[in-house]
């Protein structure tokens, strides 16, 4: 009988594995970057791990399929999954991660109803929060807490991440409140998460999935900007493998 089940999650900055049991329990999480050869990171972090069956998902689930003879599944229904797990009542879904974002409504069974997508450049992602962190000499893990310090907003026109770059060494030169700019860099991803979320879903709480999710400064001024409860799950960054592992498992 099958009783271990594995999702991997190939993104395009990190690549999650999750491990769960026949009644959906979590036995196991890695995360790894995925460096240049996510082929062959992907081998590494299943290497010792016992599982009956492997689901992948994430920009790298069909060459995944290719080289392991595995089954795939969309990030779309991944994430949906993953977010039903630990909150059934979920009826829509923002994910941030590291060069995509998705906002994704539900049917109230938890099928996919509607969602957008923008995977055609970094803005708004992950990648332009790493890059506007360094930036301003702050590592990915205060750079929101730096903002939630600002006294008030300040205006980033740009989300070109290059554009954004030089907008902000401007900034720095004529003397702006480093966590100012960061609030005002914050506000610039949120402008357009907050427009994605409203083309798919206008009521009920948002669950919010992928590594952006981690930083207060978001989730706080996702729930300002939308007048909607927040719903986060204890490590949203491994939404997509937690959902492709039950899938794995039969579910949906």
């Amino acid at each position: 009988m099958r009783n271990r089940f594995a999702g991997i999650d190939i993104g395009s900055r990190t690549i999650e594995l999750v491990i769960v049991d026949v009644s959906g329990n979590i036995l196991l999480s890695r995360q790894s970057d995925t460096g240049f050869d996510p082929m062959a990171e992907a081998k590494r972090m299943t290497e010792g791990v016992a599982y009956d069956r492997i689901m992948a998902t994430g920009y790298g689930r069909n060459l995944y399929e290719i080289a392991f003879d595995a089954q795939t599944v969309t990030e779309i229904k991944a994430h949906a999954t993953g977010a039903r797990f630990y909150f059934p009542q979920a009826r829509a879904i923002l994910d941030i991660g590291g060069q995509d974002s998705k906002a994704v409504a539900l049917y109230e069974n938890g099928k996919v109803k509607k969602f957008e997508m923008n995977d055609r450049c970094a803005a708004g992602t992950g990648k332009f929060m790493e890059i506007m962190a360094r930036n301003l000499g702050y590592d990915i893990g205060r750079f929101g807490w730096a903002a939630l310090l600002a006294e008030k907003d300040l205006a980033i026109s740009s989300m070109c991440t290059v554009f954004a770059e030089s907008e902000v060494t401007s900034l720095i030169a004529r003397g702006e409140n480093r966590s100012e700019i960061s609030r005002g860099l914050h506000l610039s991803v949120i402008r357009r998460a907050v427009a994605m979320i409203q083309r798919v879903s206008s009521e009920g709480p948002i669950v919010f999935t992928g590594g952006v999710a981690n930083n207060p400064c978001m989730r706080a001024l996702l729930a300002e900007k939308l007048g909607r409860g927040i719903l986060v799950p204890e490590q949203p960054q491994f939404a997509g493998a937690l959902g492709a592992a039950l899938l794995a498992r039969g579910e949906g």
